[in-house]
This record gives C-alpha cells, sequence and structure tokens, in this order.
C-alpha cells in the first residue's frame, strides 16, 4: 500500500527560512532509513508559497489564477514523501520517526485500481501510462 505522509507548513516554513545544516543531516539520515528499509517512493520538501500559485476551476474551461503567498498556513503543505508499507500502522510508524522538533505530518493512503472497486474500468489504460512515464524517467 502506498501512502503520502504530508508535511504541513509553518510560518518558518512559508518564511523561506533554511533548514539549518543539522536539520538537512538529520532529515537525510531519515531518507537513507526509508531507503535502507525499501519503503521510499519520493519526497522531496516545497518552497514557500509566495514563489508558487493556485488554478481556480469555474466551470468547463473557466479557470483563475491566484498567486503566492496564501494565508492560511495551518492549510498549506511544506513536504512530502511517498512511501510503500504493509498497513496504515507501519506508515504511522515511519511518521514518528521524522526527526521534527515541532509540526505535524499527515498521513493519507494513496487510491489504488481495488479502492474503486468493479465501477474502475480502465485499469488498463491507467497502467499503460504509468509504465510511459517510468520509461521516460528512466536514468
Amino acid at each position: 500500500m502506498r501512502f503520502m505522509m504530508i508535511v504541513k507548513a509553518s510560518e518558518e516554513s512559508e518564511s523561506g527560512a533554511v533548514p539549518s545544516e543539522q536539520e538537512l543531516a538529520e532529515m537525510g539520515r531519515y531518507n537513507e532509513e526509508l531507503v535502507k528499509a525499501g519503503v521510499m517512493l519520493d519526497g522531496n520538501g516545497l518552497l514557500e508559497t509566495a514563489k508558487g500559485a493556485k488554478v481556480q476551476y469555474h466551470g468547463k474551461g473557466k479557470t483563475t489564477v491566484v498567486d503566492g503567498p496564501f494565508t492560511e498556513t495551518k492549510e498549506l503543505i511544506a513536504g512530502y514523501w511517498i512511501i510503500d508499507v504493509k498497513s496504515k500502522d507501519e506508515a504511522i510508524e515511519w511518521a514518528r520517526r521524522i526527526p521534527f522538533a515541532e509540526g505535524e505530518v499527515e498521513i493519507r493512503k494513496v487510491a489504488e485500481a481495488e479502492d474503486f472497486g468493479d465501477s474502475y474500468t480502465p485499469k488498463e489504460a491507467e497502467d499503460k501510462l504509468r509504465e510511459k512515464i517510468a520509461e521516460q524517467h528512466k536514468s
């Protein structure tokens, strides 16, 4: 099962403050543990919302673009990991090991084809797209 561990933003992360050398080293060690355990699929920190934008949808083909920064810090994301583990409990255990002094991490299961039941018919097409994406990004 794939889970996304979502790091909630803070005033500090939204200020554009760069993590200290020690914080980066601790995070590097944590990421190495995830890789050695064979559970890490992806993970990154995100820059502050002042360097981003939102696209809002208002009916088919109608959009509005809002440039950052965004004000509701508690609703923002500062980073994420995508891990592949056996259960939500295992995802929680990995999240508990993140070397944060303060903050919050939300854990969400990534939707898989089987989560949609029999109504999910485009599985073969989806699998082909995923294979093509993987092929495009081979190092």
